[in-house]
């Protein structure tokens, strides 16, 4: 696969409403731009964790099997379909942004850290997604580290655009609504057909 390629996927996943973007959005609105802006740091190293944990697991995977690693990619290819299935099937996408108090922007920065390190959904999607794009043939923790760390970079540049816009955003509701439906649906697209894609080509290949 093409870094275009990946790169065309990390960016329509990267602009998705989702937890991450609802998080930093309900931490600036509790303590302003310099809180919010500390969460989406904390959240880029957690998710940079993240990327560590897969690279070196995958590292240690393909080690002991090549023909493992290829089982674990038709795996995340098929996890990519469900996650397109799942966003394609919901009926609206709204950022749900629960209350919080202020705590200051080293605090907001410690539990940016902690939220996104302990965010399952998270590793299920780096071990999904990252491998994808990598080659079996070429070092793969150089590979996944940097592929996952384009993957953090984009949706922390999300997150920070969303803190700079939090209070746009806050004051029209339905607008945000239809957008995040739109997002939603094209994420889930692209999700679906990038895995759909993925598993075919490596069906065709192996005959």
């Amino acid at each position: 696969m093409s870094l275009v390629s990946f790169l065309i996927a990390a960016i329509v996943l990267a602009i998705t409403p989702g937890p991450g973007i609802a998080y930093v959005v309900a931490r600036t609105v509790a303590g302003g731009r310099c809180e919010g802006l500390a969460s989406c740091f904390g959240t880029a190293m957690g998710g940079l964790i993240h990327v560590l944990a897969a690279a070196l697991g995958l590292s240690l995977l393909i080690a002991e099997s090549a023909m493992l690693f290829g089982l674990v990619k038709y795996v995340g290819a098929a996890y990519l379909v469900y996650l397109g299935v799942r966003m394609l099937l919901r009926r609206q996408e709204t950022l749900d942004m629960a209350p919080v108090a202020s705590q200051g922007a080293r605090r907001a920065w410690r539990e940016g850290i902690v939220v996104e390190a302990l965010n399952v959904k998270t590793a299920l999607f780096f071990l999904a997604f990252l491998p994808q794009f990598a080659s079996p043939g070429e070092p793969l923790v150089p590979q996944l580290a940097l592929l996952g760390g384009i993957c953090v970079g984009l949706n922390t540049l999300v997150d920070v655009i969303a803190v700079f816009a939090a209070a746009r955003l806050l004051r029209s509701g339905a607008a945000r609504a239809a957008r995040a439906r739109l997002l939603t649906r094209t994420s889930g697209l692209v999700m679906l057909g990038l895995g759909a894609y993925l598993a075919l080509a490596r069906r065709a290949s192996a005959v």
